[in-house]
């Protein structure tokens, strides 16, 4: 091949890299999100426990968005997410109880959180909607932190409306292999089929798993040890007081938020966030908290 050839070939490939890299760049767009965490046994799956590392993490989440004021950037908010799975009763939802205070605390709109077990088709039908209107001056970023079933049957209902288009203007954010491609049931759904239903039109994004559990000190899970996160238990802030309590409410007794990474990585360009960091981001507390 001649050099010149070469070179161009080289200077191509840097500029598409760096246009690839300016998609990304995330402009105070919308941002859908849909957490599983189900905490009522499923008795039809091998593993009958759901995944009580978002009982914190949606906390976590909605702390990051909440302390940089873009609670009217989330447009869908859906959790407890495995499909098929049991409603567990309001008492012991330990995720709705972290949906409904972070709403009522850091001033969310209650009209966009869905808990999936007792509201299906409305939680579909309204991330339908959203990704529906996506445009490319008007993005839609999903993050990705529960299993691929429930966006499936979201992405169905936009292709049956004859919307499948607004999918280039989807941006997905992942950081699990296993909510990428885990099944509860064996017609259940994985990432790679989505992308098969609409084409690969859904711009795709994977950061490195936001745990390490066995060091504390990096990235959002520090296995048994509560004690890098013992700022935030004795912090001024009685809503970041309470955040750790959400994180103590892990029915395993991880100290693990690691989904919020994705929204750290998102709002704050970092995809090696750290307890210190956290620390740091949150500083004197969220000024429009509600002060319960």
């Amino acid at each position: 091949m001649p050099k010149y050839a070469s070179l161009l070939i080289i200077v191509v490939l840097l500029i598409s890299a760096d246009l690839h890299s300016q998609e990304w760049n995330y402009r105070n767009n919308r941002i859908a999100v849909s957490f599983d965490g189900n905490s009522a046994a499923d008795d039809a799956y091998k593993w009958p426990t759901g995944d009580p590392d978002d009982w914190g993490a949606a906390v976590a989440s909605g702390a990051i968005v909440a302390k940089l004021g873009l609670q009217d950037k989330i447009v869908h908010f859906s959790y407890n997410n495995f499909i098929d799975a049991p409603a567990g009763p309001d008492a012991e939802n330990e995720l709705k109880i972290s949906c409904d205070g972070l709403v009522e605390r850091w001033n969310f709109d209650p009209k966009v959180f869905f808990d999936v077990t007792l509201e299906l088709k409305p939680a579909i039908q309204n991330l339908a909607k959203e990704i529906g209107k996506s445009t490319k001056e008007d993005p839609l970023f999903f993050i990705h932190a529960g299993l691929s079933e429930f966006l499936y049957l979201a992405v169905e209902e936009v292709i049956s409306q004859g919307n499948i288009e607004a999918l280039n203007h989807v941006y997905l954010l992942s950081h699990s292999g296993f909510n990428e491609n885990e099944k509860r049931r064996e017609y259940h759904h994985t990432w790679n089929d989505i992308q098969e239903l609409c084409g690969n039109r859904i711009n795709y994004r994977k950061i490195k798993d936001q745990n390490n559990k066995t060091a504390p000190h990096d990235l959002w899970h520090s296995g048994k040890d509560f004690s890098v996160w013992y700022w935030m238990r004795d912090h001024k802030d009685p809503n970041i007081q309470w955040m750790y309590k959400r994180m103590q409410a892990h029915s395993g007794g991880d100290a693990d938020i690691s989904d919020c990474g994705m929204f750290y990585y998102l709002l704050v360009g970092d995809d090696n966030g750290t307890p210190e960091k956290f620390k740091a981001f949150i500083g004197e507390g969220i000024p429009n908290s509600s002060g319960l």
